[in-house]
């Protein structure tokens, strides 16, 4: 008996995008469809998974959550994500719809490409990738050079690479989308969101459909049901890795790294996250996120920081048993000195 193909939807995004938080929205909406939930993330501390696990939506149970972090999924396909997928299409009882949440330092069109895997593209299809956007990062200039000036350098000496690592994979993760979300719109007033879908626009020649949001707030109607099976249409979404290395030079994250840092309790958590922030902006550190084991408190303090932007927040109260503590994952250029970030970090507890 042939069965219907499954719909995944791919959500990517750059780091501190706002991903964890529309998917954790996206659950609690779902009109009664079973959602199983495939979570990558770059580093060893499963913050995300942690945080969707503990939202208590029915259709999405923890053991509907399944969490890959053995490295970016981009780079591990045939590793983790193709077994994890064969593994899922297994159960007996198979979910209505895939949601994968990609790494912030992850390209979306290794993934895209896996579901014309023989055992997958029988069975799955690519609903629509949608790429999440940090409006207020866009906004403040994050993702770009300054483009006349790496220009005039470019005059100088051809052998310069006219992008920054983090720029390519914006750009990358934009080339991509059948939908572009952009998030934190209540932090930008209308002309500097103008500006914003403006600078989006112009980074791609494609012109996928683009929506504001706050929060991560979308309806579920909105991302699911896409139909555009983008594991077809792939070809015409090429990294900027494929397009420079046609000769099938594997691609990688040598540009970040990513470091645990583990605390005891922290007593003054206000005090803490202030003095976060000046090591952040010293250090140049693009995503800090975490747990904060705050003391004669029963709830855990989550805390998520992109550039100098700290939210924290109370978010589930321990549990029996488990180990009470602070462990933040940091993820930087390669060149950030993680001795530094680390010494800095423990000093404050």
């Amino acid at each position: 008996m042939n069965q219907q193909k499954i719909p995944a939807t791919v959500i990517t995004g750059f780091l501190g995008a706002g991903k964890t938080t529309m998917i954790r929205n996206l659950l609690s909406n779902t009109n009664g469809k079973k959602i199983a939930l495939i979570i990558n993330e770059f580093g060893d501390l499963g913050v995300d998974g942690e945080v969707l696990k503990g939202c208590g939506a029915e259709n999405c149970t923890e053991d509907d959550i399944i969490e890959l972090t053995n490295g970016c999924i981009c780079c591990t396909v045939a590793d983790d994500f193709i077994p994890t997928m064969t593994k899922l299409l297994e159960r007996e009882q198979r979910p209505d719809h895939i949601v994968i949440e990609t790494s912030g330092l992850a390209l979306p069109q290794p993934l895209v490409a896996a579901f014309n895997w023989p055992d997958i593209r029988t069975q799955v299809t690519v609903d629509g990738v949608v790429t999440v956007v940090d409006s207020a990062a866009v906004a403040a200039g994050r993702f770009a050079d300054d483009h006349d000036a790496v220009e005039a350098r470019r005059v100088e000496d051809e052998s310069l690479d006219h992008e920054s690592p983090i720029e390519e994979l914006f750009e990358d993760q934009l080339t991509c989308a059948d939908l572009i979300v952009l998030n934190k719109t209540d932090l930008l007033d209308t002309a500097g969101l103008g500006r914003v879908r403006d600078e989006v626009a112009s980074r791609i020649a494609r012109k996928p459909v683009m929506i504001e949001a706050r929060n991560g707030e979308v309806p579920a109607s909105v991302l699911l049901g896409l139909g555009v099976g983008t594991e077809g249409d792939i070809v015409n979404r090429k990294s900027h890795h494929e397009l420079e290395h046609e000769d099938g030079v594997p691609h990688d994250h040598d540009e970040f790294d990513s470091f645990v840092v583990e605390l005891g309790p922290v007593a003054d958590p206000a005090a803490f996250v202030d003095a976060l922030k000046g090591i952040i902006g010293e250090h140049d550190v693009l995503r800090l996120k975490g747990f904060v084991d705050v003391p004669g408190k029963p709830m855990r303090l989550q805390l998520q920081a992109v550039g100098s932007r700290i939210d924290h927040y109370f978010d589930r109260a321990w549990v029996p048993g488990e180990a009470r503590g602070t462990r933040l994952v940091v993820i930087g250029l390669h060149e950030m000195d993680e001795a530094a970030v680390r010494k800095a970090i423990e000093a404050l507890a």
